[in-house]
């Protein structure tokens, strides 16, 4: 059967791009091409704001070149959008005209309002962030937004990029100090106009080539041991750490650094002069990288029109719903998990087994509903494909460091599998950190037993001190011996985190 697929054209002033998007079983649209072209047509501007017909030929040949793709997959709609070149240009009636007669295509020229809005709907449908400014800067324009409560509260649209910057400010390839000081009075001038980004000291939301490039650039110097860019958190130390490493070398060798594309090595210190500008304007040590923008919120408003305001209520549950799709997860199965280890959780918080925060409580419920997932690959080897699939795929709505921490309490087996997997994170925790985690996968591993053969039978779980012993009473509505039997198996992992032994008393709830 063929898959649905979509795609979009996004003519920037830097690149002109072109993403198609497979909607996969969970109804998520997941991106299966990226072609990309740097066509610079912010250069082919002239001083009246004329586009230059080299600049309309390259446009045109570019998306001749993306029709080809296009129609190879047999998508006949196409969204075709365009931002600052083309909506500076004075001659875009010209432009629209001409890629309509010579193209597949017919542009879309997006304003100000929909260019920063776009990139909001991206922000809040893809990151845990309730409140944050965030800011997409172009070749030609940089968008920001200020949103609270998930809300758009303002945006503005500045008409500068990393490539314009650098035009106006950078006579070669490499700034000199005066050119830098120079760039650096006028960002901070152009911020000081906006009195809702000061001292606001909330999350900074980086959107945009430039944004995922300095990000790469410090995951690669780091040597970040996890995979994905999408929600990766920088301090402002380390945007500095980048931008002076970037300063200290020549072009030459700028064009090699792992992390960055070759054609952006002329242009990233001026878009990182803005993010490191922004931070302190807004008087924040966070800055996010989101690796979803413009076009995925061209599609985010589609595919939420039927949610208020255009946003899904949590982020975070539309991705484990989407995980467990994908995975075959047992979704009845994994809410009986999930409760057992809230009840056993939180029984074992009265006698100060556990001290639980409300972070905590999300741990075990999430780390719960997708225990064993790694099962859908192969069941002899459950854990360590568990541990992989959740450590090293982009959760919308999880951070890195909660990723991190849910992928080991999913994919405990044992204390000692744990501490290997966890080996290469021992920096990221404290010991109690680490000793937390353990106890709540050991937790988790003991509540899958007692819904072994996924009837779902208990329905309380209440837990005595005596003597040095944990009794565990377990009311059922069914007869309990298979899960009796591998409770029974399973208990010594809990038993070594406490030290104290397990009993169990399954007792009828009818």
């Amino acid at each position: 059967m063929d898959q649905e697929k979509y795609a979009i054209v996004d003519i920037g002033s830097n690149t002109i791009r072109l993403v198609i998007y497979t909607r996969d079983k969970s109804g998520r649209l997941a991106e299966t091409e990226n072609v990309k072209t740097v066509a610079r047509l912010r250069n082919y501007l002239s001083a009246s704001g004329k586009m230059r017909s080299e600049g309309i030929d390259v446009l045109i040949h570019t998306l001749q070149s993306f029709q080809e793709v296009t129609r190879h997959h047999n998508l006949k709609e196409v969204k075709c959008v365009a931002t600052a070149a083309v909506r500076q240009a004075t001659n875009q009636e010209e432009i629209l005209e001409k890629v309509k007669e010579k193209t597949d295509f017919s542009i879309r020229i997006l304003s100000e309002y929909e260019e920063a809005h776009y990139g909001y709907l991206a922000v809040v449908n893809s990151m845990s962030f309730e409140n944050g400014l965030s800011v997409d800067i172009g070749g030609g324009s940089t968008e920001l937004t200020f949103f609270q409560n998930r809300k758009l509260i303002y945006f503005y649209s500045f008409p500068f990029g990393a490539l314009s910057l650098k035009e106006q400010f950078i006579k070669s390839n490499t700034p000199t100090s005066a050119e830098l000081k120079t760039l650096r009075s006028f960002l901070k001038a152009q911020f000081q106009t906006l009195p809702w980004i000061q001292n606001k000291k909330l999350p900074l939301i980086g959107i945009g080539g430039s944004a995922r490039n300095m990000a790469q650039i410090h995951q690669e110097y780091i040597e970040y041991p996890l995979a994905g860019i999408h929600q990766y958190t920088m301090k402002e130390k380390d945007v500095q750490m980048v931008k002076n490493m970037l300063l200290s070398m020549n072009f030459s060798e700028v064009q090699k650094v792992e992390g960055l594309s070759k054609d952006r090595a002329d242009i990233i210190i001026p878009a990182i002069e803005v993010f490191a500008h922004l931070m302190r304007c807004i008087g924040t040590d966070t800055f996010a990288l989101s690796r979803k923008g413009l076009r995925d919120g061209v599609f985010y408003e589609e595919l939420t029109k039927n949610y208020e305001d255009g946003l899904f209520p949590n982020v975070v549950e539309e991705s484990f719903h989407d995980l467990a799709i994908d995975y075959d997860v047992n979704l009845e199965h994994a809410a009986q998990v999930s409760d057992n280890a809230v009840m056993i959780s939180q029984e074992m918080e009265k006698f100060g087994a556990v001290a639980l925060t409300p972070e905590d409580l999300r741990y075990i419920r999430f780390g719960s509903a997708v225990y064993n997932l790694g099962s859908y690959i192969d069941a002899d080897a459950s854990h360590q494909h568990t541990f992989y699939l959740l450590a090293n795929r982009t959760i919308d709505g999880l951070l890195h460091k909660d990723r991190l921490i849910i992928a080991l309490i999913a994919s405990f087996k044992n204390k000692e599998v744990f501490k290997r997997n966890a080996a290469v994170y021992e920096d990221w925790f404290t010991k109690e950190e680490m000793a937390k985690y353990s106890l709540l996968g050991a937790i988790i591993k003991l509540a899958y037993s007692l819904n072994t053969t996924k009837r779902d039978i208990v329905e309380e779980i209440q837990i005595k001190l005596d003597d040095e012993e944990l009794l565990f009473e377990v009311y059922c509505n069914s007869d309990w011996t298979p899960e009796e039997y591998q409770a029974e198996k399973q208990k010594k992992h809990l038993e070594k985190q406490l030290k104290k032994a397990i009993q169990f008393q399954f007792v009828s709830s009818s």
